[in-house]
């Protein structure tokens, strides 16, 4: 079968059969009278075979290579094909990603895509330096897609990098796609991810973001429940209470969590029902100093002097240390005596 044939059934063009050819891939076995390239049924399984493997990624040398060496195994090059392929398919969901990101961005011209880019790669480098820095430079963008920020926290490791991506989410706005991402990243299993995510949201004062917190005060991490207890507690949801009570037990930011009950006692609707928690919390913990010197601070958080008459039978704790602590509350909450709240 001379080569126009052979190119016309095997789809292989008569250029690359020649190529083949000076390589030594496929050499025609015949020659016709009149000097012409002449294939064998052998000769176009041959080219079958080296299609198949280049359809595989092999480059003609690998595929070579194969001819050449009977003894040669496929399994390490196989493995060595994958591992390619798959640096490759990452490139390339890189390259989606950042062309996703410029689109969200939404570009009125190419300055705005440059911009975007220089982002991009400002917050892929190596150096934890150099991303905080393009984190801190998106308020010289105007329009920084809040997905490329909040899939840069999910990620981040790095705690200055985190803090000012987080503030360039939130100067972003923290729209419902950037709220959507950090949402998946409190489902997600691991729990560094969940943290993050977590300390992101908190910084979002978004109707989404708060019942996402709210959610994640259920959290069995007492490293993520803390930071949504301050966050929705701060903007009055009665359900962090609970959480902010264990925090002060657990010394998790237990000086903000006290501040918080303090704040919600303010109504008299709850004063009664914090104040029966603290005093509970104090009756079970009576041989931890520690936790027992927490919940004596955080009843001085209390308004007005709600908190002084158990103060003062604290100024009688067989704990000297919580004994001394209650007298000088008791004695600071007697200034407020002048205008009690709800005594």
């Amino acid at each position: 079968m001379l080569i126009g044939e052979v190119a016309r059934r095997s789809g292989v063009s008569a250029r690359m059969l020649r190529h083949y050819d000076s390589l030594g891939l496929v050499r025609p076995t015949g020659r016709t009278v009149g000097g012409y390239r002449e294939y064998t049924p052998e000769d176009i399984r041959q080219i079958f075979y080296v299609e198949g493997l280049r359809s595989l990624g092999l480059s003609l040398r690998q595929i070579a290579r194969t001819l050449d060496d009977p003894g040669f195994t496929p399994s390490a090059l196989v493995g060595d094909l994958i591992r390619t392929t798959e640096e490759r398919l990452n490139r390339e969901r890189e390259l989606l990603e950042r062309l996703r990101a410029v689109d969200a961005a939404e570009p009125a011209g190419w300055q705005d895509v440059a911009g975007v880019v220089s982002l991009l790669h400002g917050l892929g480098s190596q150096s934890a330096a150099r991303r905080q820095q393009a984190a801190l430079a998106t308020a010289e963008h105007a329009s920084v897609p809040t997905e490329l920020l909040a899939r840069a926290v999910l990620t981040e490791s790095d705690p200055s990098v985190a803090g000012a991506l987080r503030w360039a989410l939130a100067r972003a706005g923290g729209d419902g796609v950037g709220v959507a991402i950090l949402a998946s990243g409190m489902a997600s299993d691991e729990v560094d991810l969940r943290r993050r995510a977590v300390l992101a949201l908190a910084e979002l004062p978004s109707e989404e973001a708060t019942a996402i917190l709210t959610d994640a005060l259920g959290d069995a991490d007492p490293a993520i429940r803390a930071p949504a207890a301050l966050a929705v507690g701060a903007r009055g949801v009665t359900r962090a209470i609970p959480t902010l009570l264990g925090m002060v037990v657990e010394g998790h930011n237990d000086v903000e969590a006290a501040e918080l009950l303090g704040a919600f006692a303010q109504d008299a609707s709850w004063a009664g029902r914090i104040m029966t928690a603290l005093t509970n919390e104090l009756a079970v913990h009576t041989a931890n100093s520690a936790v027992r010197i927490r919940l004596t601070q955080a009843l001085a958080e209390m308004p007005g002097t709600i908190a002084l008459a158990t103060l003062r039978q604290l100024t009688h704790d067989d704990d000297r240390r919580v004994a001394v602590l209650a007298s000088t509350l008791a004695t600071l909450l007697d200034d407020r005596r002048d205008d009690p709240p709800f005594e």
